[in-house]
């Protein structure tokens, strides 16, 4: 029973989370990198439960995007798209 109250918790993380941080970043909104990383522990969570090895490697690789997407948004001055 605490198993499937989890379960359905971290599906509703995964889902919550990983469509705002879509909608956001292809607003081209830094929340959406911020998201994206709440996202990470939910799927990490799923993948151990469910032994899905490479679904937790993808999430290493998808954290470390989602860092780096965080980094360039709030650490550097956004560059104008337009390219002037």
């Amino acid at each position: 029973m605490e198993y499937l109250f989890f379960e359905n918790l971290a599906q509703a993380g995964i889902c919550f989370f990983g469509v705002l941080a879509i909608i956001l970043v292809s607003r081209k909104n830094k929340w959406g990198f911020v998201c994206g990383l709440a996202s990470q522990p939910f799927w990490y969570v799923t993948a151990y439960h469910n032994h899905q090895w490479g679904i937790m490697l993808l999430n290493v690789i998808y954290t470390a995007s989602w860092i780096y997407g965080i980094y360039k948004w709030f650490s550097k001055k956004p560059q104008n798209l337009s390219g002037n």
